[in-house]
């Protein structure tokens, strides 16, 4: 599960990020984005390991998509962060772009769960870069 949802996570960060990207001259792919006390705190994370709640499987249906709406819920906010960044002729689109995906996602989240009923999760959105 925890891969599966690792799976997940990085295909919608990418594909807001790449969305987000898409409306502003091309930026480097790295963490340039995140915030600093994220970093810091991300940093920390890392270095306890993982928490064990992770090495378990949601469940029950509806606990595997509150656990896909709070993924997408944190690509929504790496796009925005991503927008945030652009220039202010652009930032209005780039959010525009975002919350429309964003709410896609959401719209979709059942239909997935629906397709992968054990939580293997997976998007089938590309990015174009």
């Amino acid at each position: 599960m925890r891969q599966a949802t690792a799976m997940l996570l990085a295909a919608l960060l990418a594909s807001a990020g790449g969305l987000a990207q898409a409306q502003s001259q091309p930026q480097a792919n790295d963490d340039s984005t995140v915030a600093p006390a994220v970093k810091a705190k991300q940093a920390a994370e890392i270095r306890q390991g993982d928490p064990a709640r992770w090495q378990q499987n949601d469940p029950t249906r509806q606990a595997r998509l509150k656990t896909l709406q709070k993924e997408i819920g944190a690509a929504y906010a790496e796009a925005k962060n991503a927008c945030r960044e652009s220039t202010a002729a652009e930032r209005a689109a780039c959010l525009k772009e975002a919350r429309a995906t964003y709410e896609q996602d959401m719209k979709n989240a059942p239909a997935q769960l629906d397709a992968a009923p054990e939580g293997a999760v997976q998007t089938t959105r590309t990015v174009q870069n």
